[in-house]
């Protein structure tokens, strides 16, 4: 081989070093500082939140909040259980701080009071098609 101007090219006599092994860690979420563990006041309502989200007609109703505010014969037709029924989930959530509602006439419409909420039912609606 040669250069551009066509004298040889010469090899170096240096010794490369192999790249050091990156360790495998097999927690890659994990914090590098130990966690702060919240007060009891918090993991108690942290734990009234989840227990709220935990029944699988209260999750199919955070997902039709997250596209758009219903009243409750709306999630009925969609969700295809009865009204008594989403009437006592929607007290649930509403009772947990997951959704609100506000009156207009006759039906109340309700929405999901921040998307955090919905997040966490997505997340884990995805990572249970995940198997």
């Amino acid at each position: 081989m040669t250069t551009d101007s066509g004298a040889p090219l010469r090899r170096s006599h240096v010794a490369t070093e192999a790249p050091a092994a990156i360790p495998h860690d097999e927690y890659p979420y994990r914090s590098p500082q130990p966690p702060v563990v919240p007060s009891r006041t918090i993991l108690d309502s942290a734990g009234e939140l989840l227990r709220a989200l935990a029944a699988p007609v209260r999750i199919a109703i955070v997902l039709q909040l997250r596209e758009s505010p219903r009243c409750v014969h709306e999630l009925v037709d969609t969700l295809g259980v009865t009204q008594p029924l989403i009437s006592q989930h929607l007290r649930i959530l509403k009772s947990a701080g997951v959704v609100r509602g506000e009156r207009t006439g006759r039906e109340v419409i309700y929405e999901l009071v921040d998307e955090h909420l919905a997040h966490i039912v997505i997340d884990a609606v995805a990572h249970a098609e995940e198997g």
